[in-house]
């Protein structure tokens, strides 16, 4: 019989997405020991993500309660990407200048005004813009462009710069990364106890936190009691970049100042530039299971639209392409804190919001750990609003034993 080595920690971390890595680094920081399991982190819905921060922009009815959450994230991104910089020596990308939302046509215009109708229900103040503001505002734009919203304060970062800042941070604080698959969450009797990987050691720790995002509700040794309702919700995106001659013209990066989100005939679409000189264009939101195929027609439709809000893309340089996964979940918000099971926090199913949240996750799950209170700020996302025990951001009562 070949010994299996064993290691002990406090808290194992189960997934190095955005999420998993924020919130090793964040404990880890606080002094807490931790490993984080990933075969490969940064790599799926991170890696595919166009970085958005846009709460306010993303707004939709009867998500009030998504939209604080993201608002109060969006409120410690600069002292979180600043510090990040300086903990890993590496750029985040992060931006806050603005999102300017615009409407090609009539009908779309009409949406708009119910999404001011929506924001402004929600006390944000946005401007609104004309035509010929909105050109002023984006020279770029295509001369159709029926009018606007701005909304100043939303901003963007680079999730493959995030992520690689925050495995090198969290690596700097002394969390340790393993790259191997979890292949199942131990349990001795009625708590988890940590996690086996794939080798076959064993990681045992005083808390395992679930932050594998579509995956999560599939980990073995998980009770299926107690598995978040996610699922994966793909997403194809494109980089693109602008030429040598562009920037030579003294064209800003990306030809945007900022983001540009789009209704093209009833169709969305973004655009998020980079100080690189990057320019991403995204997202398809497509509802076909466990598929990450980059496709011609998902593609098609992002330039199509892309082309029609700004013609001068056809002028860049495709860098890249690629699909990933969300994790989705019946009513689009995440799943945060202690589940029935001692010793198991929960957090995944951010969906279209991963970036975003990953502060504000990582800061409540990172002083839990540490305090064990739950933040207040949980209690509209605990895992059993699902299972009819309603909302609370507290460890519910009568803990079930893993199966």
């Amino acid at each position: 019989m070949i010994a299996r080595s064993q290691t002990e920690t406090d808290v194992v971390v189960i997934g190095g997405g955005v999420i998993g890595l924020s919130v090793a680094w964040r404990s880890a920081q606080q002094g807490l020991r931790v490993v984080i399991a990933d075969p490969n982190p940064g790599q799926g819905a991170t890696h595919a993500a166009a970085g958005m921060l846009t709460p306010i922009a993303e707004a939709a009815y009867a998500e009030r309660e998504i939209f604080q959450l993201g608002s109060e994230s969006l409120r410690r991104y600069p002292g979180f990407a600043a510090e990040l910089a300086a903990a890993s020596g590496l750029p985040t990308g992060f931006r806050q200048c603005g999102t300017l939302q615009v409407a090609y046509d009539g009908d779309d215009l009409a949406v708009l005004a119910e999404t001011q109708q929506l924001q402004e229900s929600f006390g944000v103040a946005v401007q609104q813009l004309t035509a010929r503001e909105c050109r002023e505002a984006e020279p770029m734009l295509d001369p159709s462009v029926r009018g606007g919203l701005l909304v100043g304060d939303d901003g963007s970062v680079d999730p493959r710069l995030l992520a690689a800042a925050l495995v090198r941070a969290g690596e700097a604080c002394g969390a340790r990364l393993v790259r191997q698959r979890v292949t199942e969450i131990l349990c001795s009797p009625d708590r988890a106890t940590g996690v086996r990987l794939a080798d076959g050691s064993v990681v045992t720790a005083g808390w395992t936190v679930l932050a594998a995002g579509w995956q999560s509700a599939g980990v073995p040794g998980l009770p299926s009691n107690l598995a978040p309702p996610v699922r994966p919700v793909k997403g194809q995106i494109i980089r693109l970049r602008t030429t040598t001659a562009m920037r030579a013209a003294g064209l800003p990066p990306g030809l945007l100042r900022r983001t540009v989100r789009g209704l093209v005939r009833g169709s969305s679409v973004y655009l998020v530039p980079r100080e690189s000189g990057e320019l991403v264009v995204g997202a398809t939101q497509e509802e076909l299971g466990a598929d990450t195929a980059v496709t011609a027609g998902g593609l098609w439709e992002l330039l199509r639209d892309a082309r029609t809000l700004v013609p001068g893309i056809t002028e860049l340089e495709v860098t890249d392409v690629a699909a990933g996964l969300r994790p989705g979940t019946p009513d689009n918000a995440p799943v945060i804190g202690p589940s029935a099971l001692p010793g198991l926090l929960v957090a995944t199913g951010h969906f279209r919001a991963g970036v975003l949240l990953a502060p504000v996750t990582a800061e409540t799950v990172a002083a839990f750990l540490r305090t064990g209170e739950p933040d207040p700020i949980w209690r509209a996302f605990g895992g059993d609003r699902f299972t009819g025990r309603g909302r609370s951001g507290s460890q519910p009562e009568g803990a079930l034993a893993c199966g």
